[in-house]
């Protein structure tokens, strides 16, 4: 099987991991576009308008099948309704323009999106930990209901275009590559304040508790998802062959307390790290448990990840390189 697929925030940490993932994967083929102008949403829509027909016809005169894979999104626990609802709108306009130029074609069937949700924003609220996709989601924050509002436009335009879907819920992502302008990733503002006068702020308490996963192992679990769900799919020409919508989530299934974070610091670094506790008016949106278990194609999960001790010397090895670079 072979497969060219466009990654929609090539520039952020989990979208960079995965367009990397893609360029050195056997018989994946990175599309080459450049970066959609968010604020211009005209501009935007007429990017992905250019380039959703460059893919489909790369990948019909390579007798490929096509996937977009959108890791984009600046949103994060705290961001403001109108924020979101930009997003919303961005993410709409795009699918809508998938949707024109290949649904209901010959297209339709090889092609595929797969969208990167937050599995802490959706189950947020939940009850009885650890989440399956079979819990329902309670979103706490606009966040998290922005994420849900976004799988159901996705859902929907799945099943008018005949474009399969897969909705990863994913855990807390970390690694080199994170950007620290945002109060988001944890791991790497603890590692940049290993090194910085300034401390990392924790606004939870310590015996919250997360699922981390490093960003190279999310990468590769997302792109196998995304062929294992060509293989549900079934053959593109085969006469009962029908979009598919699926929900993973996507996670290392292992539950960490920020104690116990706090305490890898501490042996990595072989010191004390520099934390401050604190308090943030977005503590109420923030859930005490989510750990994660995912029971949608488990045999995806069995494969070693990366030790939680190794992620964090890789990402203060990232912000020593990015500090010495200036």
């Amino acid at each position: 099987m072979t497969r060219i697929a466009w990654v929609v925030g090539s520039g952020g940490l989990l979208g960079g991991a995965i367009a990397v993932e893609v360029a050195q994967r056997p018989g994946w083929t990175l599309f080459p576009s450049p970066a959609l102008p968010w604020a211009d949403p005209d501009a935007v829509t007429d990017l992905a308008r250019t380039a959703v027909r460059a893919l489909i016809h790369e990948a019909a005169e390579a007798d490929a099948d096509w996937s977009i894979i959108w890791a984009a999104g600046a949103g994060v626990i705290g961001t403001s309704p109108e924020q979101l609802d930009r997003e919303i709108e961005q993410f709409t306009a795009v699918l809508d323009v998938v949707a024109q130029e290949a649904g209901g074609t010959a297209a339709a069937p090889r092609g595929s999106v797969f969208f990167s949700s937050s599995a802490g924003g959706v189950y947020g609220g939940s009850a009885s930990p650890p989440y399956t996709e079979n819990t329902a989601p309670v979103p706490l924050s606009p966040y998290g209901a922005t994420k849900l509002r976004m799988e159901a436009v996705a859902v929907r335009f799945s099943e008018r275009s005949g474009i399969s879907l897969l909705i990863g819920r994913i855990a807390n992502v970390y690694g080199p590559g994170q950007k620290l302008g945002k109060m988001q990733g944890l791991i790497s503002h603890m590692a940049k304040a290993q090194y910085s006068p300034s401390p990392a702020n924790i606004f939870v308490p310590l015996d919250t508790v997360r699922d981390y996963i490093y960003v190279t192992d999310c990468a590769a679990l997302i792109c196998d998802g995304i062929d294992r769900l060509g293989v549900a799919r079934g053959a593109a020409d085969a006469p009962d062959a029908r979009a598919q919508q699926v929900v993973k989530i996507i996670a290392s299934g292992q539950a960490v307390t920020i104690g116990s974070l706090i305490g890898y610091f501490r042996g990595v670094a072989r010191h004390n790290p520099n934390i401050m506790l604190g308090s943030s008016p977005t503590v109420s949106m923030q859930a005490l448990d989510l750990r994660l278990r995912s029971v949608v194609w488990p045999e995806l999960d069995e494969r070693p990840l990366t030790p939680l001790p190794a992620g964090i010397h890789a990402t203060m090895l990232d912000i020593v390189g990015g500090i010495q670079a200036g």
